[in-house]
C-alpha cells in the first residue's frame, strides 16, 4: 500500500502523523511511504531523515493526497485538505466529529473511509490511541493554567504551590479519567490544594488510594460541583463521553460565583467543551475572558510539545497503521473489533452511533459495511 503523511496546517500544530522510525517500519513491511517536504520539521525530523528511512519526499500535500491509498495525520483534516480526499481512500487520524458538522458533511461527501484515533477501543473499554494525548494534555493543563493565573495574563496572581506562610492555590479537576488523573498528579506535585470530582465511585476510590492525602476526591453532583468551582483558583475540565459532545457542566451563571481572575482550562474542547462559555482557541491566542474569568480552550494542546506528543502517539497508532496497510482496511477491521470501533465515516455513511445521533445522520450498520 502507498501510505502518505503531510504537514499539519492547523494553527501552531507541529506534530506529524508518521515519524521517520514509523516510516521505516512501513517500508520494511513492503509498503511505499510518501511524506510532504517539511512535514517533520516540527519534531526535529528533516526530509533527509525520512529519505534515510526509505520514504519518498514530495513537494506539496496535493501530490500526497492524490497518490496515496492511506493518509495518516494527527489533527482533523482542514477544509482544503478535505477537498482532496476521495472515495476508496483511507484517512487515519483524530477527527472529533460530534461538535463539527461542517467537517462531518465534507467527509461524508468525499466518500473517504475515515478511521478516528479517538474512538478506537482497547481492553476494558479503554481508548488507547487517545490515552497518550490525554496524558500530555492533562499535564499541560496545569502548566497552561498556572501561566494564565499570572497577573500579566489576566489571572488572580496566584502561585499554585504557594510559599511558606501563604496558602497554595486551589485546583478543581472535573473528571477522574486519564486527563484528570494526569492534571491532578501535576497539580499535587506543585503543592496545590487539589480536589478531583467524578461520578464513578470506583474511580473515586482508585484516585483516593493513589493520591492519599495529596489530593481530595469528591462525588460530582450539582451542589459539590458548584461549591468546588466557586472555591477554585483553577478549574480543569476533563470530561469525556467517547465520540459524543461533552456535557456543559460549568454554566455561565456559575462564573459569577468564582473569584475574579480565576482560570478555566477546558481540555474537552475538542469535543465541544464542558464549560458553557467555552469556544475553541489556538496557541497563538490561547485565552479570553468572560465575566472576569480567564478561559484557556486550545483545541490542540499537545501540539505545543510536538516531539514528545508525536512519539507518544506513534507508539500506539503505528501497529494499527501497519495492520491496515498489510491487510487492507476492511480485513483489518474485521480481524480487530477494537480497530473497527474507530470507523466513523465510510463512503457517505456514518457507522459510529454517537456521531450519527449527535449530528442527525442515520447510523449505518457496521457489520454490513465490513461484510
Amino acid at each position: 500500500m502507498r501510505v502518505g503523511t503531510v504537514r499539519e496546517i492547523k494553527n501552531h500544530e507541529y506534530r506529524v502523523g508518521l515519524t521517520p522510525e514509523s516510516a521505516r517500519e512501513l517500508v520494511q513491511h513492503g509498503h511505499e511511504v510518501w511524506v510532504e517536504s517539511g512535514a517533520g520539521l516540527g519534531i526535529g525530523a528533516s526530509d533527509h531523515d525520512y529519505e534515510a528511512a526509505g520514504a519518498h519526499i514530495r513537494g506539496d500535500a496535493a501530490s500526497v493526497f492524490e497518490a496515496c491509498e492511506m493518509i495518516v495525520k494527527v489533527k482533523e483534516p482542514q477544509a482544503g485538505e478535505r477537498a482532496m480526499l476521495r472515495r476508496g481512500q483511507v484517512l487515519f487520524t483524530y477527527l472529533h466529529l460530534a461538535p463539527d458538522p461542517e467537517q462531518t458533511a465534507d467527509l461524508v461527501k468525499s466518500g473517504v473511509t475515515a478511521i478516528a484515533y479517538e474512538t478506537v477501543t482497547g481492553a476494558g473499554g479503554q481508548l488507547p490511541l487517545l490515552k497518550p494525548m490525554s496524558q500530555v494534555a492533562g499535564r499541560m493543563a496545569i502548566q497552561a493554567g498556572a501561566t494564565a493565573l499570572e497577573k500579566a495574563h489576566g489571572g488572580r496572581g496566584v502561585l499554585l504551590g504557594g510559599v511558606p506562610g501563604v496558602l497554595p492555590g486551589k485546583v478543581a479537576v472535573i473528571g477522574g479519567g486519564v486527563v484528570g488523573f494526569n492534571a491532578a498528579q501535576m497539580a499535587a506535585g506543585l503543592g496545590a490544594d487539589v480536589t478531583i470530582l467524578d461520578r464513578d465511585p470506583e474511580v473515586l476510590e482508585r484516585l483516593g488510594t493513589h493520591f492519599e492525602s495529596r489530593a481530595k476526591t469528591r462525588f460530582s453532583n450539582l451542589a459539590n460541583l458548584a461549591e468546588s468551582v466557586a472555591e477554585a483558583d483553577l478549574v480543569i475540565g476533563a470530561v469525556l463521553i467517547p465520540g459524543a459532545a461533552a456535557p456543559k457542566l460549568v454554566t455561565r451563571a456559575m462564573l459569577g460565583t468564582m473569584k475574579p481572575g480565576a482560570v478555566l482550562v477546558d481540555v474537552a474542547i475538542d469535543q465541544g467543551g464542558c464549560f458553557e462559555t467555552s469556544r475553541a482557541t489556538t496557541h497563538a491566542e490561547p485565552t479570553y475572558i468572560v465575566d472576569g474569568i480567564v478561559h484557556y480552550c486550545v483545541a490542540n494542546m499537545p501540539g505545543a510539545v510536538a516531539r514528545t506528543s508525536t512519539y507518544a502517539l506513534n507508539n500506539v497508532t503505528l501497529p494499527h497503521a501497519l495492520r491496515i496497510a498489510d491487510l487492507g482496511w476492511r480485513e483489518a477491521l474485521r480481524a480487530n473489533p477494537h480497530l473497527a470501533a474507530g470507523l466513523n465515516v465510510h463512503e457517505g455513511q456514518i457507522p459510529y452511533e454517537a456521531v450519527a445521533r449527535e449530528l442527525g445522520y442515520p447510523a449505518a450498520n457496521l457489520v454490513e459495511i465490513l461484510s
